[in-house]
């Protein structure tokens, strides 16, 4: 007797499972297998009741984690708007307020604390969580996220997540009062005025209409930018590597190669992220190729202007003046740049509206009281794939895909090579970024690791020499055309399996070529032989071995026969502590529990 994925669970009868007389089993394989049609030979049944007893205890493998745990205690260490502790504590947090930790009272604070929500002035650095035992997510109030060490906290399945909505018109808006006052020198006439001065000819300005505007970096604040200065007149070009030119258009940027911004520009605005690519991207090379006089603006991050090339720039005259609100080292200790009377300076006021602080303490309040509560996840800086994992109907395919990798790894006994994860079907055309993590999180079950998760598994396979990639056909084939179809196989050997969800049940399709017509649900403790197909006496033994040790059989799935030899898929109450009787009997067994 089969247990269907979306039927009642059933406790089959031995007997009747050893006198069942299966018929033929067909599934098109995926992703380039055959197609299988062959009868299925029937198991006689046993000759002698087997006596209960009591199960041995034995402790149960545990399993890696696919989603974060259970979050109770967060630890607020920058200055945030008090919304943020009310969020949390009405999501039923235990919250601990203690800005202006020095680094040694932050690693024992830490150590505790499942959650830790930032600012700017805390540095997340490798060390701090290293020493953060129990730390799940790092909330980081604002955009950037460059105080935080990403890669170390991704090696230790820690979230990151920001709002990158919260200050984008804080920051835009100060972006465009120092354009205007580069034009119009409005804090040096107004520091001149402070010393008794009226020097209305030295401070001779420029109209903005007609300028051209250069935004280098086309994301949320770069476009805020490039609209509000075109109501000033302003033309309006930019680069971006990510946004389409078509998109830009859209919101009135030309987009050109940085070698043609260069020459044609008055002014230019960075808005981009603090990466390798991006640090020093205005240097003396571009400033060399730039009009004479050229004015720029960076209120995004320190280092994207190298800050010696600007000061050589802006003495030669090449560059006109220069409004910063971030600097290299904050604050910053040499004063050359800061102290040139056509450098305006402000110390990184661009998230400091009241506006801004109170929505993004609000954003990440209740981005992790949504991620605590598991109604989702917003804002993931290195979790894109765990977000998927919150919506309702994608976590059985999540758990499909940990258990296809977690089969696949204890039949080909390596968690090295190449996998192929090959999605079928129009629903899981998007699927591949959330599934191929979870695949390889089922194939390091069991390793070294401390604990692997969507957002480290990655990561750890990259490093255990496990090579996973993905492919996706438009076309699932039936009878899992209008649901889709997930093949897992280890390249280079003949190991590989299908699978699909049925109701909210991961269902086992096919094994190293070999179909289930009765697709076997993947949960729970499964035990999993190949044996002979003309000798059946693998079932009656482990009839023998389960009646011995007091472990019931809840359901039984085979598989077609292939070169004589078949698959059979068990579900147990319990895993079995000792195989040796079973392994005589077949040609391969080994247990799952998922």
């Amino acid at each position: 007797m089969e247990t269907g994925p979306n039927e009642p669970e059933k406790r089959a009868p031995l007997a009747a499972l050893l006198a069942r007389r299966p018929g033929s089993s067909s599934l098109p394989a995926a992703c380039g297998g055959s197609r299988l049609r062959i009868p299925v030979r029937p198991v006689p049944s046993p000759s002698r009741p087997v006596p209960s007893r009591p199960v041995p205890s034995r402790p149960v493998p545990s399993r890696p984690a696919m989603a974060l745990g259970k979050l109770q205690k967060v630890l607020i260490s920058d200055s945030l708007d008090p919304c943020c502790r009310e969020i949390l504590q009405a999501g039923g947090l235990r919250v601990q307020e203690k800005p202006g930790l020095s680094k040694e009272e932050l690693l024992r604070e830490i150590r505790d604390c499942d959650g830790l929500i930032v600012r700017s002035a805390t540095k997340v650095t490798a060390d701090v969580l290293e020493a953060a035992q129990r730390l799940q997510v790092v909330g980081r109030a604002g955009t950037g996220v460059d105080n935080v060490d990403v890669e170390a906290a991704t090696r230790k399945g820690v979230l990151v997540m920001n709002t990158p909505t919260g200050n984008s018109l804080s920051a835009a808006e100060l972006t465009c009062g120092m354009i205007l006052c580069l034009a119009r020198q409005i804090p040096q006439a107004a520091a001149s005025m402070k010393e008794g001065k009226w020097d209305r000819k030295k401070y001779m300005g420029m109209e903005l209409n007609g300028k051209t505007l250069a935004v280098l970096g086309l994301g949320r604040i770069g476009r805020e930018v490039a609209t509000r200065m075109q109501a000033f007149g302003m033309k309006t070009i930019g680069y971006d590597p990510i946004i389409t030119p078509e998109a830009s258009a859209a919101f009135g940027v030309e987009q050109l190669p940085l070698e043609q911004i260069w020459p044609r520009c008055d002014f230019i605005t960075v808005h981009t992220p603090l990466l390798p690519s991006t640090t020093g991207l205005l240097n003396d090379s571009t400033f060399a190729k730039c009009r004479r006089g050229v004015q720029v603006v960076n209120c995004a991050r320190g280092g994207i202007v190298d800050e010696g090339a600007l000061l050589r720039a802006l003495q030669s005259g090449q560059c006109g003046g220069a409004a910063l609100d971030v600097f290299t080292q904050e604050p910053p200790k040499d004063r050359d740049l800061v102290n040139h009377p056509n450098v305006i300076c402000c110390p990184h006021l661009g998230a400091s509206t009241r506006e801004a602080q109170s929505r993004c303490g609000k954003e990440i309040a209740m981005q992790i009281v949504d991620m605590a509560t598991g109604k989702g996840l917003a804002g993931t800086v290195n979790g894109q794939a765990l977000s998927k994992a919150f919506a309702p109907q994608m976590k059985p395919w999540i758990a499909l895909a940990r258990a296809l990798g977690t089969l696949l790894h204890a039949e080909g006994k390596q968690a090295q090579g190449s996998v192929q994860v090959c999605t079928l079907g129009t629903p899981l055309q998007e699927a591949g970024s959330y599934l191929t993590p979870a695949v390889a999180a089922g194939m390091l079950a069991g390793g070294t690791q401390k604990e692997v998760t969507l957002v480290n598994a990655l990561l750890l396979a990259q490093e255990a020499g496990l090579k996973v990639t993905t492919t996706h056909g438009h076309v699932a084939p039936e009878p899992d055309g209008s649901t889709g179809l997930l093949q897992v196989s280890l390249q280079g050997t003949p190991h590989r399996a299908a699978g699909t969800v049925q109701g909210s049940t991961p269902v086992l399709r096919e094994l190293n070529g070999a179909t289930f017509k009765q697709p076997a649900p993947l949960a729970g403790p499964l035990l999993i032989y190949r044996a002979k197909a003309t000798e059946p006496g693998a079932l009656p033994a482990l009839a023998g071995l389960l009646g011995k040790v007091g472990v019931q059989l809840q359901s039984y799935h085979s598989s077609s026969t292939v070169a004589g030899e078949q698959w059979s898929v068990v579900g147990l109450s319990a895993p079995l502590s000792d195989l040796s009787e079973l392994k005589p009997r077949t040609m391969e067994v080994f247990q799952l529990h998922l």
